[in-house]
C-alpha cells in the first residue's frame, strides 16, 4: 500500500482540522526545542580537542578527588610529576 501526495495533503488537512494552526505551530516550536536541547546535551558531553582531561588523584584514604590537584605531602613532596 503506497500512500500517494493526495492522500498525503488529505491526512495534512485533517490534522489541522481536528488540531489548529496554533496549536501544531506550538507543538512544532516545542518539538524544535527539545531537538535543540538535545543537541546542546550532546555537545556539552564532549570535551574540546585542545583541553586536557581532568585531574584525578586519590587521597590516602582512598577516596577520589577530580579536579584537584594533589597536595605533594611526606614521600611525595621530593617527587615531580
Amino acid at each position: 500500500m503506497v500512500v500517494g501526495p493526495m492522500q498525503l495533503l488529505l491526512i495534512l488537512l485533517i490534522v489541522i482540522l481536528i488540531f489548529g494552526t496554533k496549536k501544531l505551530r506550538n507543538i512544532g516550536q516545542d518539538l524544535g526545542g527539545a531537538v535543540r536541547g538535545f543537541k546542546d546535551g550532546l555537545k556539552d558531553g564532549e570535551a574540546p580537542a585542545g583541553t586536557p582531561p581532568p585531574q584525578i588523584a586519590a587521597r590516602d584514604d582512598g577516596t577520589v578527588i577530580e579536579g584537584e590537584a594533589r597536595e605533594k605531602t611526606g614521600d611525595d613532596a621530593g617527587k615531580s610529576a
